[in-house]
């Protein structure tokens, strides 16, 4: 496991919490990198992680894959790695599923977003009435950890896609609205954005051929 280098910046600004980075949604080739796991903890204790940089005329170039524990706590360390695999530059936003994934590895989106220094949005589908108690149950070692991270990631907000359906954003280096116009943009039907959708689908293949 490689260490997390937290002060580590892009070629690109890295902006800062709070700022926000100009994403150029009118380009006709803008690329995001959209990202997304499977896991079973049943049958293995690595989650797969894969990602997938598309453009917005729904062209695939690029992937990598990564892995991370399940329910550890290095989900943060695993995107990172992920991203910097990719070795690009010309990845304008990334997309995410989930900051609670591989049985509640908690993302640190904040971490994530000042170190790679890409628009992140982090989407998730259903509304929730909390996880603490979730954390609070199945690690009583390190819950408080874990609410740590999960609460400085910051309240999800409701948005209505254009295909109508609702999903809950949070958003990094970009406004809401802009979040929401990015998602619109890769999401041809229902509430997966076309990266994600692709992302899951490998992941769920590479986790299930490695548990043969």
């Amino acid at each position: 496991m490689f260490r997390m280098v937290l002060s580590w910046s892009p070629a690109r600004s890295t902006g800062r919490r709070g700022s926000h980075l100009k994403l150029r949604l009118d380009k006709p080739a803008i690329r995001v990198l959209g990202i997304a796991e499977s896991f079973d903890k049943m049958l293995n204790k690595n989650s797969i992680l894969a990602g997938v940089v598309m453009r917005s005329d729904f062209i695939v170039d690029g992937l990598a894959i990564a892995k991370c524990s399940v329910g550890g706590m290095d989900a943060t360390e695993a995107i990172i790695s992920l991203y910097r695999r990719l070795d690009r530059t010309d990845i304008n936003a990334i997309i995410l599923s989930g900051c609670v994934i591989s049985w509640y590895n908690v993302v640190d989106l904040n971490v994530v977003y000042e170190t790679i220094g890409l628009p992140l949005v982090c989407i998730t589908y259903e509304e929730s009435e909390g996880i603490r108690e979730y954390f609070i149950k199945n690690f009583p070692n390190d819950w408080q950890a874990r609410v740590e991270v999960y609460e400085r990631n910051g309240a999800r907000h409701a948005v209505r896609l254009r295909t109508g359906y609702t999903v809950f954003i949070r958003c990094l280096g970009v406004e809401l609205n802009v979040g929401k116009r990015l998602l619109d943009k890769f999401t041809l039907h229902g509430r997966l954005p076309e990266p994600v959708r692709l992302s899951k689908l490998i992941s769920r293949q590479v986790m299930k051929f490695m548990s043969c």
